[in-house]
């Protein structure tokens, strides 16, 4: 069985307190995609909404995430692999459904930076302007168009 491949990447404005996720999804059955965003948000908060976003009716299987975020690589790496025992005390409905989704699953973590012509250069474009429509239209959460997946470089 092959492995469902994730990339996650989130873009957070502090002095507004908006954030904006976006994620990338290549399985079996092909790619997909979304974004999405909240306006009062902290930056975990935003990383956790977007990965909870990108598990959610994940396929059965292993699973690769891509990421550059020093909280999916660290925090949420090291819960997920039993290198540490409990979530932070904040944002515990986002853990919970992380952990739920990545229960009994092989799950890997590769560190990917955003270099242009990649997945996760794609995902950070839509990250960004997921942000900024969250700015204006508050919480939202949409799928990104498969005309634009079929633009996605570098998988």
């Amino acid at each position: 069985m092959s492995a469902t491949r994730l990339w996650t990447l989130s873009n957070h404005h502090a002095a507004f307190r908006i954030g904006g996720w976006a994620h990338l999804r290549h399985t079996p059955e092909g790619l997909a995609g979304a974004a999405g965003g909240a306006r009062s948000i902290t930056p975990e908060r935003t990383v956790l909404a977007g990965l909870a976003a990108a598990l959610k009716d994940l396929p059965p299987g292993p699973v690769v995430i891509h990421a550059d975020s020093p909280v999916v690589l660290g925090p949420i790496r090291a819960v997920v692999l039993g290198e540490a025992a409990e979530p932070p005390e904040s944002d515990l409905d986002l853990w919970a459904q992380i952990g739920a989704a990545l229960k009994d699953r092989a799950v890997s973590f590769v560190r990917v930076a955003v270099a242009p012509n990649t997945p996760q250069a794609f995902a950070a474009a839509w990250a960004e302007l997921a942000r900024d429509k969250a700015k204006t239209l508050g919480a939202f959460a949409s799928t990104i168009p498969k005309p634009n997946l079929g633009k996605v470089q570098g998988l």
